[in-house]
């Protein structure tokens, strides 16, 4: 599943231009030599955010796949990822109004300001602060970590969802007018179909149809599996 955060990111960053843009084009710095680092700086800080956060949220799914409901756990997820596609615009009304989004814009402002200051630590902690920004395409990368169950798959996962990003948000530093904005709009239509997409192959995942890659059979819940390791033992004894 991890390619698909890498395409997840390619697609999210045409939406996330209009969130991230303004401090990514605000990241030339004087020194023309170190713009190409100053962008990776920062561009990697959101890497790091990301799969820190991915490693929290595969945390919880590592719980619950404890639990021995990993297979529901994925098919749940995936109707999730499958209905927020559905209300993709209603979700985006619903962050960018939120309390919360007023705050972080705030913080955003005061990112803005901090790397006109320069320096590669400026750069770089600005792109860890800027993943904490409200975003639906990341929270829903969020939602597909979770079905992973593993922190280190859903650090894994969120953190090449990042380097997807990468690309348009570099060449974006170049130019402001890269991306025509019919070609944005068009991209930002395609998004919600990969999102159900993406619902759809977690579903497959979670029924464990024996498909190699889409639907691979799983094997006894890890709880389930404990308690027969142990019966074995106590057999033998």
């Amino acid at each position: 599943m991890i390619w698909t955060a890498f395409i997840w990111g390619i697609l999210g960053s045409f939406h996330c231009i209009g969130m991230c843009g303004p401090i990514a084009l605000a990241l030339a710095g004087k020194d023309r030599n170190k713009y190409l680092l100053n962008k990776l700086l920062y561009n990697s800080g959101r890497a790091v955010t990301y799969s820190l956060l991915g490693g929290l949220v595969g945390m919880v799914g590592f719980s619950l796949s404890l639990a021995g409901i990993q297979q529901w756990v994925s098919i749940v997820l995936g109707l999730m990822i499958i209905v927020l596609a559905f209300f993709y615009k209603e979700s985006e009304k619903w962050i960018t109004n939120s309390t919360l989004s007023s705050s972080l814009i705030k913080l955003k402002s005061q990112l803005g300001k901090s790397i006109k200051r320069g320096g590669r630590k400026a750069f770089f902690i600005t792109g860890v602060f800027n993943g904490f920004l409200p975003c639906g395409m990341v929270y829903m990368a969020l939602v597909a970590s979770l079905a992973l169950q593993s922190p280190v798959m859903g650090m894994a996962y969120m953190f090449v969802f990042g380097l997807g990003t990468f690309p348009v948000m570099i060449l974006l530093m170049f130019s402001k007018d890269i991306f025509s904005m019919n070609f944005r709009v068009k991209m930002n239509k395609a998004m919600p179909y990969f999102v159900m997409f993406m619902g759809v192959l977690f579903v497959m995942r979670g029924m464990g149809w024996g498909i190699p890659y889409l639907s691979p059979k799983l094997g006894l819940p890890t709880a389930h599996a404990a308690e027969l390791l142990d019966a074995g033992i106590t057999n033998c004894q």
